[in-house]
């Protein structure tokens, strides 16, 4: 399981017990508050009434007296309140009273005088003395028409208790209160539920980019491509930065020691023909053998001088990662430069070199010196193959996105085993005529230098015989 979908269902698993808790605490603590505040209210109403209900009880006429008469008008009473947006018509009080024996001497409804209460715990708590408070349902098959009722003693002049006073509520009439509150925190619930998400997401999609980008410049780096480290902030730049260091580091040392053994075994085979050579001229020899094993001696000399030029060339490519300070490259002015560098070496050859088309608009972004010493190992590796007295044909040619060097000769072309390793290190094909190997390091300083521009080199056969090398590199007019 990836680590952004860890997070991210970590995270939901915390949201969701937190809603859990919301819910949960809104209905063991919200409804059960409002009830107790209700109850608290109905217990100083109680007592009042019950005040109020000493007389009329002690002179025996509750049931007619004054105290009666009121409270049943209060069942026509219009109330007309707006209590916080919910309009309050009629009282919801029913009271009535009961006897020292628990019998209903005072009904405000008129439906249970005569009727024995002492059973419940309203009434027989408040008879002993302590407090009397019950609810019950009206109906025993509906939980919602449970009523409140808390009961206030009566007592006579000598602090005996004489009757019950009871104050009943039904737990409806604050039912819209509760239904609006539990509406408000569901609601309110569910857009910070949605928010902690969408948090969450983001969070974890952010978190997870971030190690994604590390991961594939890991890999990158593993699998020996050239990659930048990812860009980003607080401690994943740090981890990235830190990677880089330690890539440069550790490829600075297995660079040095990969080019050390290359270029011991590569110089193996000059050094055994200038030994050979120079042994045999400790000896007498005819003046034309010794001139023969000089010349070798000298070209030898050449060969590695030149190797180790362009092995350093090639090592300065390859160990840049990127190109610090690219700038706006006039191609066919290169190609001139190239062309006008390996005019010597091409008279000297026998071939001509032909500019078969070169578009002058062409621009790239890039390193110039890079680019024109590219083209140039083009124009050489296509002067060492071409016959005497054919022509190379550059072109420079802009595309959409893109343009391309093209150099063309007319040499035995590019045998089919050797298509997919001409641009490796130190692999060079046997040059026509019996010439020696070259280098090996031009074509793969020209890989180096195309991919360093995002760009990409072939080598390919052409029709009618001959090879043609391309360097397409991305134009800087279609950015």
């Amino acid at each position: 399981m990836k680590i952004g979908l860890r997070i991210l269902l970590g995270y939901f698993v915390i949201v969701a017990l937190a809603a859990w808790l919301l819910g949960n605490v809104f209905v063991q603590q919200v409804k059960p508050g409002v009830r107790q505040a209700m109850e608290d209210t109905l217990a100083d109403t109680a007592n009042v009434l019950a005040e109020l209900a000493t007389d009329d009880v002690l002179a025996g006429r509750i049931d007619d007296g004054q105290f009666a008469s009121r409270v049943r008008g209060l069942a026509g009473r219009d109330i007309d309140a707006r209590i916080w947006g919910f309009r309050k018509q009629s009282a919801d009080y029913r009271v009535y009273v009961t006897d020292a024996r628990g019998v209903v001497v005072f009904d405000s409804t008129g439906r249970d005088v005569g009727r024995d209460y002492s059973r419940w715990n309203d009434v027989y708590l408040t008879l002993r003395g302590e407090y009397g408070a019950r609810s019950t349902r009206s109906d025993p098959d509906d939980e919602d028409s449970t009523v409140m009722h808390v009961a206030a003693p009566i007592r006579d002049a000598d602090g005996r208790i004489v009757g019950v006073l009871t104050v009943a509520k039904p737990n409806q009439a604050i039912a819209p209160f509760i239904d609006r509150s539990q509406q408000a925190v569901l609601r309110w619930g569910l857009v910070l539920l949605g928010t902690a998400l969408l948090v969450g997401v983001l969070a974890a999609w952010w978190l997870s980019r971030q190690v994604g980008r590390l991961q594939r410049y890991a890999q990158a780096v593993t699998a020996g491509e050239r990659v930048q480290a990812p860009k980003a902030a607080g401690e994943f730049g740090d981890l990235g930065r830190a990677l880089e260091t330690m890539r440069d580091r550790l490829e600075g040392k297995q660079y040095v020691e990969q080019y050390v053994h290359a270029l011991t075994h590569e110089l193996k085979s000059p050094l055994s023909a200038i030994r050979g050579s120079a042994e045999l001229l400790e000896s007498p020899l005819p003046e034309a053998d010794r001139l023969r094993f000089v010349a070798t001696i000298r070209a030898q000399g050449e060969r590695m001088a030149q190797m180790i030029d362009k092995l350093l060339a090639l090592a300065a490519v390859e160990h840049r990662q990127r190109l610090e300070q690219p700038e706006p490259v006039a191609l066919a002015v290169l190609v001139e430069e190239a062309v006008a560098q390996v005019e010597t070496e091409a008279a000297a050859a026998g071939v001509s070199l032909v500019r078969d088309e070169v578009d002058r608009a062409a621009v790239v972004e890039g390193d110039p010196f890079l680019l024109r010493q590219a083209i140039a190992n083009l124009l050489d590796n296509a002067i060492d193959f071409a016959p005497r007295g054919s022509a190379i044909e550059i072109a420079l040619r802009q595309g959409d996105k893109a343009v391309q060097v093209c150099v063309a000769d007319r040499g035995p072309g590019v045998p089919d085993y050797a298509i997919g390793r001409v641009f490796e290190r130190f692999y060079s094909l046997p040059r026509p005529q019996g010439g020696s190997r070259s280098s090996g390091l031009g074509l793969c300083f020209v890989a180096q230098v195309a991919e360093l521009h995002d760009g990409h080199a072939a080598l390919a056969n052409r029709d009618g015989g001959g090879a043609v090398a391309t360097l397409d590199l991305p134009s800087a007019t279609a950015s």
